[in-house]
């Protein structure tokens, strides 16, 4: 797995890059100034606040690292290139619940980028994988939580969602 490309739109490279400084500009120093703060209280055996500050310390170059990782096996689709009726990665698909007729649209991300709540789907859910290639018109059957539903691709749509400063 470790040279695996790692599908992303260029929003998601930029949260990812946002992060990575965030956490080295920030969370990084702050830290280090817990656990010099943590080390005056003495001895360091009994020192719940040092072997805490330790603790986050680990958690934060595991992410960094895990982040810088990520971004170095990533496959960065411009969306904005991509056109045409089939669904592929990057796609905005507006879709129709067969049964009730409600629509739903979701967008095709990679896996650090889905936000269910924000209509992103990664590429690994179970919804996406049955949607790449499917064009408009296709109906498509879904197994879901809540069991399968029926689909209709009504719209495909190339989108570069925008990216929240806070993401």
């Amino acid at each position: 797995m470790a040279g695996d490309h790692i599908p992303m739109t260029k929003a998601g490279a930029d949260a990812i890059k946002r992060e990575i400084k965030r956490l080295k500009a920030v969370e990084r120093p702050r830290i280090v100034h817990e656990i010099s703060v943590a080390r005056d209280h003495g001895d360091l055996s009994e020192n719940a606040e040092y072997h805490a500050a330790k603790e986050r310390q680990s958690h934060i170059e595991g992410r960094i690292q895990m982040l810088e990782d990520r971004l170095a096996r990533a496959e960065i689709i411009d969306v904005s290139r991509l056109s045409g009726e089939r669904v592929v990665f990057g796609a905005t698909v507006k879709l129709e619940d067969v049964d009730s007729g409600q629509q739903v649209q979701y967008t095709i991300v990679g896996e650090t980028e889905g936000d269910l709540k924000k209509g992103r789907i990664s590429i690994t859910s179970p919804i996406a994988r049955g949607l790449i290639g499917r064009e408009v018109g296709d109906t498509v059957k879904i197994r879901t939580p809540g069991g399968e539903r029926e689909y209709e691709v009504l719209e495909v749509l190339f989108v570069e969602y925008a990216v929240d400063e806070e993401e």
